[in-house]
């Protein structure tokens, strides 16, 4: 008996063992011998693909696909098989021919992909992307060094395993064990590898260590390459190695890259303005004859950040298709821009000085033509295609310029329409289950009188919310938007506010922190009391160049109201004056870090400004970014969230005294106090019960109208939606 617990006990542990090594690990398998296999393959400067009738020169049109829904984070791998497959769909229709996936994603992916393509004659191809998290970046001194090179080296071999459907256990970025059983390595025509890489690591690296001696191995080989480039080669080589012997198969290998580590040369401007001190030039690294489908070269390229040409005298104005035809002139090998493109957001980061392609402040209409002519300028600068970023909006991510303004654990359960960095999507996730409870459009079918908050001097004053916004709906007799206004004060926190706004010439019953001001189409504003105002209180040295806390600040009950605004990664440069008089504006290219005399103010923009239009997608004459739009005798109004200050609705926090807290802190709400008038008598003040959203959110799907723009240029033939 003991020595049949013993076989047992042994066979188990052989067992455990063979699954560790063969399916986690992977240093279990039988050597491939002979020529390998490869579909792909970069030549020269093009890229060829075999679909069944030899190679074929094959232009990437490609979306990125990220790992999100809402009331999810990316880690949670919470999309379905069922999705995945019809997003599938959706994506061919739009003429794209392939994905590109950052890191391992669900089984659910990869079962769905398999089956959407094992019986197409048509498939859609995959690039598949190596993740690294932003611990290991930032907690490594050196790519060197074996804390960063080992774990990343077997992401990479994870990636590999995944593909070929012979993975078993967790893998980098996922919260789970799983089992990867679906081979579909027949439509992956490549390997991204890496993420846009920060120049800290990339400068430690080259400049912190013994220069390493060039490398030379069976798959790819240095000349003149950096430290980090020579990381690059090393692990390059391991994983081409890993899948040619593993596998007997080979596709096109690229390491990511960005402008914040691109080849180019710049001036000393741009030099110290963003930090540019380091690079990454992958015709550094070569490949030998035995790497038949070859490398090429993956940039994250935008128009707006960071345009360095802008700051270099005699450039022209698009300066993005310059920097894509040099950057293209600058490699031998395909370049593939693996992702560009533009938010169709509320709120903005940063302006295209030139073009208007802008990072959010941008319709769906004028995302899809500003899809359509970045991907022109990608193809006229000589690239082998582009992926635009991304297939579907997700809630999850934050903006630098409304990062502090919102509670990050809470992100996902609701949708911010001020930060830009959740609506890339061409894929619009809207509130409601099947439809949302109100669209701003002029027909106030969708209000009852159980809307109602409040009945004051003929006016009428509803309200309702979902997960985007909060919705207004104003009537009154006779009222006309082009001859009338009206004002509606809101008064969300207890610790300030005013009874008047002196540059409104309005008053209140109590309190108010915001006042909604309708006046006309092109004049109607969203007002915030200055004690209450965000930038004021956060950015006051980056906009006006004094230490807000060392100024004297506003008084908390003090009647001025000003424009609510949004920091810019844009700037504006001066010279101070030598005589006593204005000081001189420069252009960009004009300013020199080293005079003294020289200062720069970052740019704001008022996004409390209310645009008019109609917001119903199913209006021929929709447009996004529409507020307010209005009726005979009434008017609809919608606010994003952020714009009253709230930190997180599904709980009903606000933002707190930023004097008292030194900054964001949160306060929870039940209620707000609103009111309704047009200014020539004291507006009374009603109150507005606030219920927690919590974190199930309903909503459904739309295709924004960016995706038809962009379908009808990728497919040469128009489509009705």
């Amino acid at each position: 008996m003991k020595k049949y617990l013993i076989a047992v006990a042994s066979l188990l542990v052989g067992l455990f063992l063979f699954d560790y090594l063969f399916f986690q690990v992977g240093v279990i398998y039988l050597p491939h011998r002979g020529e390998p296999e490869y579909h792909s393959m970069a030549k020269g400067e093009k890229i060829f693909l075999d679909m069944g009738n030899g190679f074929e020169e094959f232009t990437v049109k490609g979306v990125d696909l990220g790992l999100a829904k809402p009331g999810h984070y990316a880690t949670e791998l919470a999309i379905t098989k069922e999705e995945y497959l019809r997003w599938f769909s959706q994506i061919q229709e739009l003429g794209a021919n392939v994905i590109r996936t950052y890191t391992v994603a669900g089984p659910a992916f990869y079962e769905a992909f398999y089956e959407y393509n094992v019986n197409n004659d048509n498939p859609l191809y995959l690039i598949h992307g190596v993740w690294v998290d932003d611990y290991l970046i930032n907690s490594s001194f050196s790519a060197l060094d074996a804390e960063f090179f080992k774990p990343f080296l077997k992401s990479c071999k994870q990636v590999v395993d995944v593909v070929h459907g012979r993975n078993k256990g967790s893998v980098e970025g996922s919260l789970f064990r799983t089992y990867y059983k679906w081979d579909i390595s027949p439509w992956v025509i490549g390997y991204i590898m890496g993420v846009e890489w920060e120049n800290t690591l990339v400068g430690y690296t080259d400049y912190s260590l013994t220069q390493e001696p060039q490398f030379s191995g069976d798959y790819f080989y240095t000349e003149d390459a950096s430290n980090f480039e020579i990381f690059l080669a090393r692990v390059g080589e391991e994983v081409v190695r890993y899948e040619t012997k593993k596998y007997g198969t080979q596709r096109m290998t690229a390491f990511s890259n960005w402008p914040t580590t691109d080849p180019l040369e710049y001036n000393i401007n741009v030099i110290r303005k963003f930090g540019k001190t380091a690079s990454i030039d992958v015709e550094h690294i070569k490949c030998t004859e035995n790497f038949k489908s070859g490398q090429f070269a993956s940039y994250h390229i935008y128009p707006y950040y960071p345009d360095y040409y802008k700051y270099q005298k005699g450039h022209e104005q698009n300066t993005y298709l310059q920097y894509l035809t040099d950057i293209n002139a600058h490699h031998t090998i395909p370049v593939v821009i693996s992702e560009f493109g533009v938010p169709s957001s509320r709120g903005m980061a940063a302006r295209e000085e030139g073009l208007g392609r802008n990072q959010g402040g941008m319709s769906e209409t004028q995302q899809g033509y500003a899809l359509v002519s970045m991907y022109q300028d990608i193809i006229e600068a000589g690239s082998a295609g582009g992926i635009a970023f991304s297939w579907q909006d997700e809630w999850f991510k934050r903006t630098w310029n409304t990062v502090a303004a919102t509670d990050l654990l809470r992100t996902p359960y609701w949708s911010d329409y001020q930060t830009n960095g959740q609506y890339f999507g061409l894929l619009s996730f809207d509130p409601g289950k099947e439809k949302s409870i109100c669209y701003v459009d002029g027909d106030r079918s969708e209000w009852t009188e159980k809307d109602r908050v409040t009945i004051q001097d003929g006016f009428s004053l509803s309200m309702k919310y979902d997960e985007k916004f909060i919705y207004f709906l104003v009537e009154k007799d006779g009222w006309n938007l082009t001859t009338d206004k009206l004002y509606i004060p809101i008064d969300t926190t207890p610790k300030s506010g005013s009874l008047k706004a002196d540059n409104l010439a309005v008053s209140m019953s109590e309190a108010s922190d915001f006042i909604i001001e309708i006046d006309g189409k092109r004049n109607s504003h969203v007002w915030v009391q200055e004690y209450y105002d965000m930038v004021s209180a956060l950015y006051y040295n980056e906009t006006m160049r004094e230490n807000v806390f060392s100024r004297t600040y506003p008084s908390a009950d003090s009647a001025q109201f000003l424009t609510i605004r949004l920091l810019l990664n844009n700037v504006r440069y001066y010279e101070r004056s030598s005589t006593g008089g204005p000081d001189m504006p420069l252009e960009i290219y004009e300013y020199d870090m080293t005079n003294i005399r020289h200062y720069r103010i970052e740019e704001t923009y008022e996004t409390g400004k209310l645009t008019y239009g109609n917001a119903n997608p199913d209006s021929p004459d929709f447009n996004s970014l529409a507020d307010f739009c209005a009726g005979e005798g009434f008017v609809e109004i919608k606010l994003p969230w952020q714009l009253l200050n709230f930190a997180d609705p599904t709980t009903m926090r606000i933002h707190d005294d930023y004097y008292e807290c030194y900054g964001v802190e949160y306060l929870t709400i039940d209620s707000i106090r609103v009111g309704v008038g047009d200014g020539s008598d004291t507006i009374q003040m009603a109150s507005f019960p606030m219920k927690k959203l919590g974190r199930k959110p309903e909503y459904h799907e739309r295709l924004k109208q960016s995706y038809y723009i962009l379908q009808a240029y990728w497919t040469g033939k128009t489509t009705q939606h």
